[in-house]
């Protein structure tokens, strides 16, 4: 049997993208599927060269794949390296198993938060978050005396950064059982808003807990809202 090398030498209803129209996506092999992303090859390779490799990485990286890894297949290019990432991507965060929680609800951050609500000292709480969500790590970043909990950003985002977080929470307890935030508890929200700006890290909420309420300081509707279209 002869190898088909080509996208040229493929009988038009064997050629991927109308294969998928006609057959359904389940009908192509791996490689298939990556030549349908890719669409076409350049004057440097045939898209059939170019997927074997995309494959061949794929295959060698596994769920550890990363643009830096595409990004070296010669001929390739950018703007493609970077659709077949966004499409791994998007799988992975959709279908891959994790044991990480999605936090995407203010009850879901309080859920992580239950071991300091009935503190009779002030904890200070940072979650830090990827791009889909899911929790990276949640530290207790400072703890104070009775009520009084002093917290600096610099304490806040050294983790946060080595963490190559997308996205935070932060949080603390108020020994007193109201949740009615104080100056320093608006002051401070105000300030790490701040520097998670100028970092390009969202700061999605700060939220002040007790043993049988919490409430947001912050309450970033919009990423609720688009967590939970």
């Amino acid at each position: 049997m002869a190898i088909v090398s080509k996208m040229s030498d493929r009988p038009k209803d064997l050629r991927p993208r109308e294969k998928l129209q006609a057959r359904g996506a389940g009908s192509l092999s791996d490689y298939e599927l990556i030549m349908a992303i890719i669409g076409s090859g350049n004057a440097s390779a045939d898209v059939t060269q170019i997927s074997r490799e995309v494959l061949r990485v794929v295959k060698h990286r596994g769920s550890d794949l990363k643009y830096d890894d595409l990004i070296q297949i010669k001929a390739l290019g950018p703007a493609k390296a970077a659709q077949l990432m966004a499409s791994y991507e998007l799988w992975r965060r959709r279908f891959e198993v994790s044991d990480r929680p999605v936090i995407d609800s203010m009850a879901d951050a309080v859920v992580q938060l239950a071991d300091v609500r009935g503190k009779k000292q002030e904890h200070f709480v940072c979650m830090t978050l990827d791009g889909a969500n899911r929790l990276i790590q949640r530290r207790i970043v400072s703890v104070g005396i009775l009520n009084a909990s002093l917290v600096h950003p610099r304490e806040v985002f050294a983790d946060v950064i080595t963490d190559r977080a997308a996205g935070i929470i932060v949080a603390h307890n108020h020994p007193s059982g109201t949740t009615t935030p104080s100056p320093e508890d608006i002051q401070t929200t105000k300030r790490l808003k701040e520097v998670a700006e100028l970092l390009g890290i969202g700061f999605y909420d700060h939220l002040i807990v007790t043993a049988d309420d919490y409430r947001s300081i912050l309450s970033s509707a919009e990423w609720y809202m688009a967590n939970n279209a």
